[in-house]
């Protein structure tokens, strides 16, 4: 009751800046290149099938190529560590939220995954979207993504810590770290007993104070190439024995 009543006292504040911030953002482009290619070596052994979806990080802002971003450097974590082919493909684009995400996906001819992860949610936060439109549209892209891609496991990737986010000023920073929290919190709740899904933080380096030197892009909002690389290596960390688990189940 408190928070609200905050929210409402603020209401207009947060609105300005909000809008200002908008309007000064420093604005990168997508990582340029093809959203599909593949890395590792050629084995014998299949190849895994990866499918990055969600907003501007998903599609690379802040990397100069989607080799550098987080597509193509998962990728190649996930082959160094299960030294096999990884075929990847991006849909993605700045400004979606998780409902423009599901409706892009459903319009779009999806090849076959094996795995797919979702960066989403910061553009559900500052549009204001109610946290269970949100997971009912996480859910619907969930359950599209099994039933037309054939994707075995989803990976969801937290929000990121919006408090930590220097170049929003306060209380517009203060409040919009208390929805991401929110929609974490509710997010891991909601995945709770469901095997086929899981939620990651982002690393603390990423965003902690005084300790992401060369690890953002010059907007200060995404990874530039080396954030990209150590993102990727948490997800490959978390990924690599879901996909030794799935394989021997599917070869039994």
């Amino acid at each position: 009751m408190r928070v609200m009543a905050a929210k409402l006292a603020l209401a207009p504040l947060l609105i300005w800046q909000g809008r200002r911030v908008r309007a000064q953002a420093l604005r990168l482009p997508e990582a340029a290149g093809p959203r599909a290619g593949q890395e590792g070596p050629q084995t014998a052994e299949a190849p895994l099938h990866l499918l990055i979806v969600g907003d501007s990080s998903a599609a690379g802002v802040g990397a100069p190529t989607q080799q550098d971003a987080l597509a193509g450097r998962l990728a190649q974590a996930l082959a160094r560590r299960l030294a096999r082919p990884v075929h990847w493909r991006v849909q993605a684009c700045t400004g979606h939220t998780a409902a423009d995400s599901l409706r892009a996906l459903q319009q779009a001819e999806l090849a076959p995954a094996d795995l797919a992860v979702t960066a989403l949610g910061v553009n559900d936060v500052t549009g204001q979207i109610g946290v269970h439109r949100w997971l009912a549209a996480l859910d619907r892209l969930d359950a599209l993504l099994r039933e037309r891609a054939g994707v075995a496991y989803v990976l969801h990737c937290a929000v990121p810590p919006m408090q930590q986010f220097g170049l929003l000023p306060q209380p517009l920073r203060w409040w919009m770290g208390l929805e991401a929290g929110r929609f974490n919190h509710r997010l891991h709740q909601h995945l709770a007993g469901q095997p086929t899904r899981g939620l990651l933080a982002l690393p603390d380096e990423l965003h902690r104070p005084g300790g992401a030197q060369g690890l953002m892009a010059e907007d200060g909002f995404h990874p530039g190439p080396a954030g990209y690389a150590v993102w990727a290596e948490a997800l490959a960390q978390d990924l690599a024995p879901r996909v030794a688990a799935f394989t021997a189940g599917r070869s039994a």
